[in-house]
């Protein structure tokens, strides 16, 4: 079975702070993940949206996320679960490997779920339950925003920028996770 745990922001003033939440309130709190973060593994970083699913990957030494490709959503969820892991099982399957996937957990500014939450949570329940590997849920909120902000700087036509933003939104969700994470071996703390 795989671990699932849910990576929380610490509040609406600070969105990309990173906490792991471990209270009883929490129900998506399943467990925690025990890692080996030393080795040459990839992270996939999934933003999960209504009409298009933004993947991200992290490089060899899962430190660096960026966004890696975009899919149509199919029609029913059970389709899209299966486009979802055959993705995962061609990463897992290459030489690099595949460590953990991410999962955008989409919530209010004030924390509480949004109507997307529910569906989310399915959706990676549904993954958990087909992978051996790693099912994370990371707080999401105000990515979306963050990822349009940083394609306006660059993109001035919103036409190609709207291509390239669920992507783009996996890539910072994942990129809060790699940061968040503890690292073992090779990072000191000059302190």
């Amino acid at each position: 079975m795989t671990s699932f745990c849910v990576k929380r922001s610490a509040g609406a003033d600070a969105p990309h702070e990173h906490a792991i939440a471990a209270s009883a309130s929490n129900p998506m709190n399943l467990g925690t993940i025990n890692a080996n973060y030393t080795g040459r593994v990839r992270v996939l970083g999934i933003d999960y949206g209504a009409r298009r699913i933004g993947l991200a990957l992290s490089d060899a030494t899962a430190t660096l996320a960026s966004p890696w490709r975009l899919l149509q959503r199919p029609p029913s969820d059970a389709e899209t679960l299966r486009v979802v892991l055959t993705e995962i099982a061609t990463l897992a399957a290459d030489s690099d490997g595949l460590e953990a996937v991410v999962v955008g957990w989409p919530r209010r500014l004030d924390g509480s779920p949004s109507e997307q939450t529910p569906i989310v949570e399915a959706f990676a329940r549904g993954l958990e339950a087909r992978v051996s590997i790693p099912v994370v849920l990371q707080d999401e909120r105000l990515t979306s925003r963050e990822a349009e902000s940083r394609l306006a700087r660059r993109e001035p036509d919103w036409r190609k920028r709207k291509q390239k933003i669920d992507a783009a939104a996996a890539a910072i969700i994942l990129q809060d996770y790699l940061d968040g994470r503890p690292r073992q071996g090779g990072e000191h703390d000059d302190a």
